[in-house]
C-alpha cells in the first residue's frame, strides 16, 4: 500500500512561482515511477509531468515544458514539482501518482496506468 501527501499549493499571480509535493510512504519508494496531473473545474484531469524511479528520466506535457520542473528525492520519499512563469490557465488542482511495476525506469503519461494518488492540492493563478 502507497500513500501519498501533496503540499504546497495556493495562489500566485501570473509569471510567478510555486512548488508543490508529494510525500509518500513506502519502502521500495525508489522503484515508482512518479506523476504530476492537475484538474480545471469542468476539464479532464490531465498529464503535467513524470519521473522515473531513479530520477533519471522526466517527461513533460507540451503545454508546461520548459515552465515546469519535477524531482524527486528519494532519501525523503517525497516528489517535487516547481512551476515557474505560472498563468491563469495552471489553475487547478494538481494530484501526484505513483506507479508500481517493475520497469523503475520508465516514466508514465497515462493517468489510468498509475495505481496510487494523492487527495490532491489547489494552484490558482491569478491574472
Amino acid at each position: 500500500q502507497v500513500q501519498l501527501v501533496e503540499s504546497g499549493g495556493g495562489l500566485v499571480q501570473a509569471g510567478g512561482s510555486l512548488s508543490v509535493s508529494c510525500a509518500a510512504s513506502g519502502r521500495t519508494f525508489s522503484s515508482y515511477p512518479m506523476g504530476w496531473f492537475r484538474q480545471a473545474p469542468g476539464k479532464e484531469r490531465e498529464f503535467v509531468a513524470a519521473i522515473s524511479g531513479s530520477g533519471g528520466s522526466t517527461y513533460y506535457a507540451d503545454s508546461v515544458k520548459g515552465r515546469f520542473t519535477i524531482a524527486r528525492d528519494n532519501a525523503k520519499k517525497t516528489v517535487y514539482l516547481q512551476m515557474n512563469s505560472l498563468k491563469p490557465e495552471d489553475t487547478a488542482v494538481y494530484y501526484c501518482a505513483a506507479k508500481i511495476t517493475s520497469h523503475y525506469y520508465s516514466v508514465y503519461d497515462r493517468s489510468s496506468l498509475y495505481d496510487y494518488w494523492g487527495q490532491g492540492t489547489q494552484v490558482t493563478v491569478s491574472s
